[in-house]
């Protein structure tokens, strides 16, 4: 299916429960893109891009789309075809899809993909965390340069919980401890059999929540069900700018259970060319922390279709 404008900005803006949908939905899957003369079948279907093309896939939430973009658009600033796969789904499925080529670029979290890949690492450094995936990376895939952006995932309460318990930006996960009984904790469903999630919260920190529930992967449901304390305790991403918004408070992981959180992206190796990966490799040498949340914020909060966001930030970054 081609996309329009219309269904491709509206594709693009799903990190919540219509991403969820979509991710389940091959229909609608298939060809979504922001920019009108872009196509791209669908992803589930397996299958490489035909020709010199580059697929960019995402997955389903709101920062994964917007740096999907960024890579893209440096892409194309380097005469390199390229289509998008947004809001493909967790990492249990678009790992696959790299594996077989259905997709060649993938922004990825270096900390996040090795607990997929190895549940028992714990490297001291990026550098260290980059050579431990690399060692456990399928053949036909690699990385490339890691950027000091990092988003981690977090322990997230809400206000009425931390002023209930007391807990502030100094406390710990451990302060949980005596309490975790009495909160739900919600997330996305991989959270809560992923090391990275509740496995992790048991076996590093004892905790056993009152229940879990499962809503999508640090997205509009779960702001929401914290908001109305639905839910009490959240998985949100440490560059999420409703955090300071709504006044949710992230508690400190002294065990370092979410490691380190690079974005750094993931390449099917034939797929991309050398001028390819120097483009992105350019990309990483500049976008840090602050530039990152900055522009999570334009897209999640001022509502900016991630596209044009992209193309902004890296005109600004002489890398259009």
């Amino acid at each position: 299916m081609t996309s329009t404008a219309n269904t491709s900005t509206s594709s693009r803006r799903l990190p919540g429960a219509a991403a969820v949908a979509l991710a389940a939905t091959a229909a609608l899957l298939a060809g979504c893109s922001s920019s009108g003369d872009d196509t791209s079948d669908n992803p589930l279907s397996g299958g490489k891009p035909e020709g010199d093309t580059v697929v960019v896939g995402s997955n389903n939430f709101a920062e994964s789309i917007l740096i999907a973009d960024i890579y893209g658009e440096a892409l194309k600033a380097k005469g390199i075809n390229v289509s998008y796969k947004p809001n493909i789904g967790s990492r249990e499925t678009t790992y696959g899809l790299l594996k077989n080529g259905s997709i060649t670029v993938l922004p990825e979290y270096n900390g996040a993909l090795l607990a997929y890949l190895d549940k028992n690492a714990a490297p001291k450094t990026v550098a260290a965390t980059t050579a431990a995936i690399e060692a456990k990376l399928d053949s036909k895939l690699t990385l490339l340069e890691p950027a000091a952006a990092e988003d981690k995932d977090a322990v997230v309460v809400n206000a009425a919980t931390a002023k209930k318990y007391h807990l502030t930006d100094k406390s710990s996960i451990e302060d949980l401890g005596a309490i975790a009984k009495d909160l739900v904790i919600g997330g996305s469903p991989e959270f809560q059999t992923r090391q990275q999630g509740l496995v992790g919260l048991k076996t590093l920190y004892g905790l056993d929540f009152k229940s879990f529930k499962a809503l999508d992967a640090g997205g509009t449901l779960t702001q929401a069900a914290l908001k109305k304390d639905t839910i009490q305790a959240a998985d949100l991403f440490t560059t999420d700018p409703t955090i300071a918004k709504e006044g949710f408070v992230i508690l400190q992981d002294p065990k370092n259970l979410f490691g380190f959180e690079n974005v750094q992206p993931l390449v099917y190796k034939s797929g991309l060319s050398k001028e390819g990966v120097e483009a992105l490799d350019a990309v990483s040498a500049k976008l840090d922390t602050p530039t990152l949340l900055r522009l999570d914020s334009q897209v999640q909060l001022e509502n900016k279709d991630p596209l044009d966001v992209a193309k902004a930030w890296l005109k600004s970054a002489g890398l259009d």
